[in-house]
């Protein structure tokens, strides 16, 4: 019962989504609506996946110096990453929501320098925090109701001194004194003195103008008159004049007029005062954004001043006995069921219990992604649909509530558990496609395919250097074959800076290759370009929708007629005439696909025919090789000499006279 009761102050949970963590709020008010609902004016708190990449390094830094300065104890990697969901960014941003979405309890505290970090970490439901986060202005700065503990804000207690010891201090640059009660003056004495001194102040405000209108009756002067300004002021002026009465008279009353003191109250004017008050209304005791926002004009020594003055007037008295009455009004606590309703995200198979392995839409066999455990009462899915992660029951309320997983998953770079840690240079390709988060099942390569862009591997000098003097290590052209499997390049650039001195003393070898001229080049070109001819137009031909059935013999995808179309001779693209052993591909029995106009290809296609396919027999594997890495090479071919022909001997015919069939 009292679990599920929720006041005024607490921090709650909120669910706005099924499947996103839970928002982590403090209750400021409980209204109730006009149709008989419960609404919670709260207060936001920001995770650190609220905000952005920029600030959460502000924030690590300044989580860096508040270890260093409380000299934390040393955390593991796994502590540290789980510490970051523990930490919150408190805001001045209010919103309502519903408060049927609670969903329990946390507690939230200022950090401390006292404070052990690794105690919030066994504590459930426990957060901390020390920024203030502007989703306005984009900031995060230090909280300004900071509690200072520790050495730097600790008085140091001098030792006590001895019976008979003296003090050897200057008294007078450790303090100023303001008022001796061992003065020779009696009470009845200062008492009237006092009185004549808000006699003074009544008079002065008479003669000052403004005080005037400010306070245009004599009981309004008289009081003002009396405030503790005026009191501070005489028993001053006593001091100064070593309580001499005379002396202290004469000084309340110089040669110009009596002198008039004033304090905030009656410097400010009433819109200054309505002013405060709203600011008061908006910010609370925050002085800072008070002035800053409000009262630009005064300092902040004058609004705190102003602010202990204000509370002693009728007018505090008057708004404290309104919020009194509001509260009074309002609810104080509120009790909401505990939400019991089955998740949306929920792992099930039609006809069995719930939380078995193998859903409909997911693959048998995935673990979860945060623990990597493959047994749970319940699975959860969780990250995009095509992804199809899935948590286990304890995983998923850690999201919920932290906002994180508990162990850095593979997308962020962290590798199994069961992984081994050693550094190794080359791996399987089942291990690689195991280490890739993209090939756990079929639907990670469609996410894969989706996001296709362009991308540039520049290499360092160091590298290529390294490419040359490392060659046995490396191994180049076997990694070129293997381009999946990964390299250790830790121990081939160690390798590297120790052959380096040696191998300045020995120069690579490289191999000249000569080179033709331009001149030369554009002659050949030259020479075996082909003939281009003149092709005759006709008409042009309408445009409908009926060409769709029509076709398309000589027309290309992008409705231009081909080279072969234009005259009556058939020329390929590249300018030959076809041979008697090769076909078009006008002649071709492919079914050609039909592509949009976007992604139509280059309309050259180019048949082997069964004289072409029985030369590439002739050539020996490595002028294969040669004839595809330099293709504008001319091949040279060795054919067998033809079998010799047996000759056969002619039979005679029978008779040389035609055979004639009569009907």
């Amino acid at each position: 019962m009292a679990a599920n009761m929720y006041r005024v102050g607490d921090y709650v949970y909120f669910e706005n989504s099924s499947s996103n963590p839970y928002l982590i709020r403090r209750i400021e008010e409980l209204n109730k609506t006009a149709n008989g609902n419960v609404e919670a004016k709260v207060v936001c708190l920001f995770r650190r996946r609220d905000i952005s990449g920029n600030l959460n390094t502000l924030a690590d830094s300044n989580a860096r110096e508040f270890e260093e300065e409380s000299k934390q104890p040393s955390l593991s990697e796994q502590q540290k990453h789980q510490l970051k969901h523990r930490e919150l960014f408190l805001s001045r941003q209010f919103e309502s929501l519903p408060a049927t979405h609670i969903r329990g309890k946390c507690n939230v505290t200022l950090l401390n320098e006292t404070d052990v970090l690794a105690g919030y970490l066994e504590k459930e439901d426990c957060f901390f925090y020390s920024l203030v986060f502007d989703p306005v202005q984009k900031t995060l700065l230090a909280d300004q109701g900071e509690i200072r503990v520790g050495s730097k804000y600790q008085a140091e207690i001098p030792d006590k001194l001895a019976e008979g010891e003296s003090d050897n201090r200057v008294q007078e640059k450790l303090e100023t004194k303001v008022w001796d009660p061992n003065n020779q003056l009696k009470d009845p004495q200062i008492d009237q003195f006092l009185v004549v001194a808000r006699a003074v102040g009544t008079f002065a405000r008479a003669l000052d103008c403004s005080s005037s209108i400010r306070q245009p009756s004599l009981h309004m002067s008289a009081a003002a008159a009396s405030r503790d300004i005026t009191l501070f002021h005489a028993m001053d002026t006593l001091q100064k004049n070593n309580y001499d009465l005379a002396k202290a008279m004469s000084t309340l009353v110089p040669q110009g007029g009596p002198v008039l003191c004033r304090d905030e109250m009656e410097e400010w004017s009433a819109s200054e005062a309505m002013l405060f008050e709203e600011a008061l209304e908006k910010y609370g005791k925050d002085f800072n954004d008070i002035r800053q926002d409000f009262l630009p004009w005064k300092s902040l020594a004058s609004v705190v001043q102003f602010y202990y003055m204000w509370k002693t007037t009728d007018r505090y008295i008057q708004q404290k006995r309104l919020k009194a009455a509001e509260a009074d009004s309002k609810l104080k606590q509120v009790y909401i069921p505990t939400y019991t309703k089955p998740n949306p995200n929920q792992i099930m198979v039609p006809g069995s219990k719930p939380g078995m392995n193998g859903a409909a839409g997911f693959q048998k066999g995935l673990s979860c992604e945060s623990c990597h455990t493959a047994q749970s009462p319940q699975w959860y899915a969780w990250g995009p649909p095509n992804m199809q992660c899935r948590l286990c029951a304890s995983c998923w309320i850690y999201w919920k509530k932290y906002g994180g997983l508990k162990t850095p998953t593979q997308l962020e770079g962290a590798a199994r558990a069961g992984s081994e840690s050693g550094p190794r240079g080359h791996m399987t390709r089942q291990e690689v496609q195991g280490m890739s988060p993209f090939t756990r099942n079929e639907g990670r390569a469609k996410l894969l395919a989706k996001n296709r862009q362009t991308f540039i591997l520049q290499t360092t000098k160091l590298t290529r250097i390294a490419r040359r003097v490392c060659e046995d290590i490396l191994q180049p052209r076997r990694a070129a074959r293997r381009p999946y499997a990964s390299i250790n390049a830790n121990a081939v650039k160690a390798e590297c800076m120790i052959r380096l001195p040696k191998a300045t003393k020995t120069p690579v070898k490289s191999k000249v290759v000569p080179r033709q001229s331009l001149a030369t080049i554009v002659k050949d070109l030259a020479i075996s370009a082909p003939l281009k001819l003149k092709a005759s137009r006709g008409p042009p031909t309408p445009i409908n929708r009926n060409q769709a059935s029509q076709p398309r013999g000589g027309q290309s995808l992008l409705g231009k007629r081909g080279f072969d179309s234009a005259t009556g001779v058939p020329y390929p693209a590249n300018g030959r005439p076809y041979t008697s052993g090769m076909r078009t591909t006008s002649q071709s029995v492919i079914k050609r696909q039909k592509v949009s106009q976007g992604e139509a290809p280059n309309p050259v296609v180019f048949v082997a025919t069964k004289d072409t396919r029985a030369l590439r027999k002739h050539l020996t594997q490595s002028e294969m090789r040669r004839a595809a890495r330099k293709p504008h090479l001319p091949v040279r071919i060795k054919l067998p000499p033809p079998p010799r022909s047996l000759a056969m001997p002619l039979l005679p015919s029978s008779t040389s006279e035609p055979i004639v069939l009569e009907d």
